[in-house]
């Protein structure tokens, strides 16, 4: 179902920052991925949009990923400015964009840990929401984590995962020609799309280099988000399709996002319960 990628041809030279752009470095960024029937998230994106999903165990599935991580020297990509440090959880889905065939993601909303989540959520409209994020990492001299707990306290999406890293150096992707597919595809999405808290149709992009992840073994998670909106219930949540960590990597977020047009009328209207503000 999935044709082979090569990160290579995915790789871009970083685009010039200007204005409110960001760079921060992401500390303890893991990419914990789950698989799940795509009749469970039927309706919810505008009909450009579609879900890219992979074929497991003669199964078509679609992939979601929670995306934990600390933001560490958070400041202007431009100008000199105060640097911060907060931690942040991501909830992604897998998507194509029908009109331009590129691979995205849908994202569903964040946790973050800081005052300045008032940006994003009021100014911008971003489902973005508070919570108070932990982390509890030890990393050895290998550079892999023997211990890696992160839990966040939060309305919104409360949430608690622990980790290792795998002791084996092969990354098994399922529902992939090959694993360098599968990292294109888990990686290297650069462009997002989602509902604004106001129920527009918003985008924004990100840079990164190639990343360096190494595999992650699963010792226990707790999502409330995704058992809420019935996406992956809290004992589907222990069989990860994988799990993808790198101690350290750096990102350039270009700002402020953009505003497409209104939701449309054939697209899900969240309930409070799914998480709607």
């Amino acid at each position: 179902m999935q044709a082979p990628l090569k990160i290579v041809d995915l790789l871009r030279d970083r685009p010039k920052p200007s204005g409110l752009d960001v760079l921060c470095k992401l500390q303890h960024f893991a990419i914990i991925t789950y698989a799940f029937d795509p009749k469970r998230f039927a309706r919810v994106m505008p009909s450009r949009f579609k879900l890219d999903t992979v074929e497991i165990d003669g199964l078509e599935m679609a992939l979601v990923s929670v995306v934990p991580f600390v933001d560490i020297d958070f400041t202007s990509a431009v100008y000199p400015f105060p640097k911060f440090r907060m931690g942040q959880t991501n909830y992604r889905i897998y998507i194509v964009d029908t009109l331009t065939n590129e691979k995205c993601v849908w994202f569903l909303g964040t946790t973050l840990d800081s005052w300045t989540v008032a940006v994003p959520r009021f100014i911008w409209n971003l489902p973005w929401y508070p919570g108070k994020v932990s982390f509890n990492c030890k990393i050895d001299g290998a550079n892999r984590y023997i211990r890696y707990f992160m839990e966040t306290l939060a309305e919104w999406a409360p949430a608690r995962v622990e980790l290792v890293s795998d002791r084996t150096t092969e990354i098994s992707l399922r529902g992939f020609p090959d694993t360098e597919t599968g990292l294109a595809y888990l990686t290297h999405p650069l462009r997002g799309y989602y509902h604004r808290r106001d129920g527009q149709l918003g985008t924004y992009h990100v840079w990164h280099k190639q990343l360096e992840v190494t595999p992650g073994t699963l010792i226990s998670a707790e999502f409330g988000l995704l058992d809420r909106l019935r996406l992956v219930t809290f004992a589907e949540q222990q069989r990860p399709h994988s799990v993808l960590i790198e101690p350290v990597n750096e990102f350039t977020i270009y700002l402020p996002p953009r505003v497409l047009g209104k939701r449309s009328n054939n697209s899900f209207k969240p309930t409070p319960q799914s998480g709607a503000a």
